[in-house]
């Protein structure tokens, strides 16, 4: 919208400046041209009124009393020439050589007089007119632009807010803080957002209260069930009863399993509360807790993640996922453990991929790598798939970018740098990670 605000507002000023600075020069530099004329045609008539006046008064006509209107104190230098009727000249000032701009008049004693001044003379005056309607148009044209970027960044500033407000909200932040921009079509947009906002908030309170008696209502009976069984299991001393109690108190399990997945799944689907935060910080918190172990076992862990980078993510499940990528290339890999992170691509999206020097995944793996229970024998195989379950919470992804060696990539969503977070996001945005150690 910026852009377009810019070029719209540059397109008008440039309209104007075209329609009315050309035409407006033009006429600027005739005017002075006919001003100097008329200026010209005042100096010949009153020469010419002097001739008639001394002709009149018996005084002898010379050179010098035509110098007044060959220098007059404001006006261009002329060239002033005047012959009589019995054939005498009479020339006053400095003869014009090469193109010339003349006059002439004649007085009633039938005296000719002549006005010659320097065509450039009069070229150049008006000249300078058009350069000055020049500099008026450039400056005005400055001035517009200045204009069309005050405007589009008021009118994209409020944008970006409900931009980076619809991100957080869409991530599962339900409190975004909405301030008014001004603008009145953008203010009700806001508001809405704000509606939605509250409006959801209640629902997922809704849910997860629902999600939270479904498993208290569920576990109970389900736990009682199963101590009944056991019970039967011990009492009797019939192979055929202890088996179909062994038997149902597994169904029960696996219905307890079931309940237990559902439950996570839908906490899952609800989303966490994205923030902004500064990426370097949860690598750091994962750097300080893993280093020791690589150090024990002779490997070394780096990180090279920019200072100023920035993501929407919760802090706890990116901890999570770094830790999980980070203990998966302890078990699996080989050599130095680097954690860097790039900017991938035009949407601003933040990669961060851990890598190691290690033999890679097998080719039997590669494909069912994040699948449930997919392991290569070192591990539960369900770290990687959590993992990649927890990014997708967030709105990012998880992906093996290289199998030799192994180089895992998570995508996140990045906040642009035209985006000031302490101006722009809600909630005051950019947070720092709390320490949040994971289990073991």
């Amino acid at each position: 919208m910026r852009r377009r605000v810019l070029q719209a507002t540059i397109a008008a000023v440039t309209v104007a400046v075209v329609l009315l600075g050309f035409p407006l020069a033009f006429l600027g530099a005739q005017l002075v041209r006919t001003n100097e004329v008329q200026r010209l045609e005042t100096r010949a008539d009153s020469a010419a009124r002097a001739v008639d006046f001394r002709t009149e008064q018996g005084v002898e006509l010379s050179d010098r009393m035509f110098e007044p209107y060959a220098d007059e104190e404001g006006e261009l230098p002329a060239s002033v020439v005047v012959r009589t009727p019995d054939g005498q000249i009479y020339q006053a000032g400095e003869r014009v050589s090469g193109r010339s701009l003349s006059v002439r008049a004649i007085s009633d004693t039938g005296a000719l007089v002549l006005v010659y001044v320097s065509w450039w003379s009069v070229f150049w005056m008006s000249a300078r007119v058009i350069l000055l309607v020049v500099v008026a148009a450039v400056v005005a044209f400055a001035a517009g632009i200045a204009m069309a970027i005050w405007q589009a960044n008021r009118l994209a500033a409020p944008l970006v807010y409900l931009a980076a407000s619809a991100e957080q909200l869409g991530s599962g932040q339900v409190r975004p803080r909405l301030e008014p921009s001004g603008v009145e079509e953008i203010d009700l947009v806001a508001s809405e957002l704000a509606r939605s906002a509250d409006r959801m908030a209640s629902r997922l309170a809704a849910e997860r209260q629902f999600a939270a008696d479904a498993s208290h209502q569920l576990r109970t009976p389900l736990t009682a069930l199963s101590m009944r069984l056991e019970e039967i299991t011990l009492a009797t001393q019939d192979e055929a009863v202890r088996e179909e109690a062994r038997i149902s108190l597994e169904q029960v399990e696996r219905l307890v399993r079931v309940v237990d997945d559902l439950l996570m799944a839908s906490r899952r689907a609800q989303g966490g509360t994205t923030e902004a935060i500064h990426l370097l910080e949860v690598v750091h918190q994962q750097e300080e807790e893993w280093a020791p172990t690589f150090e024990a076992v002779g490997r070394s862990l780096v990180v090279e993640v920019d200072r100023a980078t920035q993501v929407l993510a919760t802090p706890g499940a990116l901890a999570q996922v770094l830790a999980t990528l980070i203990e998966n290339s302890l078990r699996h890999g080989a050599g130095t453990t680097t954690v860097r992170s790039r900017v991938g691509g035009p949407s601003g999206a933040v990669v961060v991929e851990v890598a190691d020097e290690g033999q890679g995944v097998p080719d039997e793996l590669a494909g069912r790598i994040f699948e449930r229970e997919v392991t290569s024998g070192k591990g539960t195989g369900l770290g990687l798939a959590l993992a990649r379950d927890l990014a997708s919470a967030d709105g990012g992804r998880l992906e093996l970018a290289q199998r030799r060696p192994a180089v895992f990539a998570l995508f996140l969503s990045g906040v642009p740098a035209s985006m000031r977070p302490d101006v722009v996001l809600p909630l005051g945005a950019v947070v720092s990670a709390r320490p949040d150690r994971r289990r073991r």
